[in-house]
Formats: structure tokens, C-alpha cells, sequence
């Protein structure tokens, strides 16, 4: 297995990557300490994932598709390998260049078979003006099939923190622009048990999600 495995005691003390504050000028990283739910550190490459020995459940939360429907993460993803993602449509490089990688592995290493079962579902961080309207466009650009949710950011943040993602409320700076700042883990949850068992950080490259995905598809850790 080339993945690394977080110990409780790490989720104990922390539970997210630091935090990246993203601006129309590009992303920057915060080590700040208010800013750093957690840090991991030892074992292989960041490019690697990293498999949890506590599995996170998903967040129970309902919020609204890019359809304008409302969307029960839980019961709408049960039993589905699934991809989740915390971030927003105007994030100048991670966002987009993540969502991109995804759709690329999905579609280079998956079968037919093992794509339709998978669910990618990404949920923003900037519900002020990711409406499901330009969510869904900025998604159809990524890829059609994956899930956009939008809706009440304070309900947003509740969720994203039940699985160790800390997100802040998107602010104006002088110059005009717009800075959300979020946790960049991508939470990897098995069909079997519907538990995050493996999360993948910023530093994580399509070639891994293309080696990782077959197995996280078949229920398998990578």
C-alpha cells in the first residue's frame, strides 16, 4: 500500500490540512496557527493519500443541487465509492486544477461500469455567488457527472468541519478582491460502510488518483 495512515492521536490534536486562502491573484498558503486545523507529517510523498485508521462518516447534511433540488448527501451517495470536495468556482488554481484531475483519472483508468457508480461531489465554499445555476455551468465544464451543492454557508462550514475541513466566510479585500479560504482534502469514502477511509491533500497529482481510483471504486483502499 502506498498510502500513509493518520493515527488517532493525530486526529486527536488536529484534524485538517492547513487552510489555503484563494484570491482572484492566485492561492497562498496560511501556516498561520489559527489557520491550521492539523498537520500531518512523516511517512511518504504529500502526492500520496493517506488512509485514516478513525474513518470519518459523512456529513448529514441537505443541501441544494445545481438543479435547484435539494440534495441529501447521505442518502443520495449511500453505497456509492465517493469523492468529496470543499472549495469554490472562482478559485484561481487548486480548485479547478483538483476537480480536473478527478474528472481526467475517472476517465482514463475507470471501466464504464465503475464510473457510473462513482459519485464526485463537490460543494462550495462561496455560496454567496456560486448559485446552482453557475455551479452547474462551472461543473459541466469539469465534468458533466459530477455533483454541485450549494446552500447556507454556516451549514456548509458545520458539514465540512464533521470531516476535518475548515472553511471561513469569503471576504472583499480593498483592491476588490474576493478571498475564500478553505481546507484543500479530498475525502475518499468506501461503498460498503459510506465512511471516509482515505484523504488526499494539495500536493496530490493525477497520477495518483489515476493508480487510486480502480481500487477506491471497488471498495478497496489503494
Amino acid at each position: 500500500m502506498r498510502t500513509r495512515t493518520l493515527r488517532n492521536g493525530l486526529l486527536t490534536l488536529a484534524i485538517a490540512a492547513a487552510l489555503t486562502a484563494c484570491g482572484s491573484d492566485g492561492d497562498s498558503a496560511d501556516n498561520s496557527e489559527e489557520s491550521s486545523a492539523a498537520s500531518i507529517s512523516g511517512g511518504p510523498a504529500e502526492d500520496e493519500g493517506t488512509v485514516l485508521d478513525t474513518p470519518f462518516a459523512k456529513p448529514e447534511v441537505v443541501l441544494t443541487d445545481t438543479e435547484g433540488q435539494p440534495f441529501d448527501l447521505v442518502e443520495e451517495t449511500a453505497g456509492h465509492p465517493t469523492l468529496l470536495y470543499f472549495g469554490y468556482t472562482n478559485c484561481p488554481d487548486i480548485c479547478p486544477l483538483t476537480m480536473s484531475n478527478i474528472a481526467v483519472a475517472a476517465s482514463s483508468s475507470l471501466t464504464p461500469e465503475q464510473r457510473e457508480e462513482l459519485r464526485v461531489v463537490f460543494v462550495t465554499t462561496d455560496p454567496e455567488r456560486d448559485t446552482p445555476e453557475s455551479l452547474g455551468a462551472w461543473l459541466n465544464g469539469v465534468d458533466p457527472e459530477f455533483i454541485g451543492l450549494t446552500g447556507d454557508f454556516e451549514q456548509i462550514a458545520e458539514a465540512a468541519r464533521s470531516v476535518g475541513v475548515a472553511i471561513e466566510p469569503s471576504y472583499e479585500e480593498e483592491n476588490g478582491d474576493i478571498v475564500s479560504t478553505h481546507g484543500t482534502q479530498v475525502l475518499a469514502f468506501l461503498p460498503e460502510d459510506d465512511m471516509a477511509h482515505v484523504i488526499y491533500t494539495e500536493g496530490v497529482t493525477l497520477q495518483t488518483f489515476e493508480r487510486d481510483l480502480p481500487s477506491l471504486a471497488e471498495g478497496e483502499l489503494p
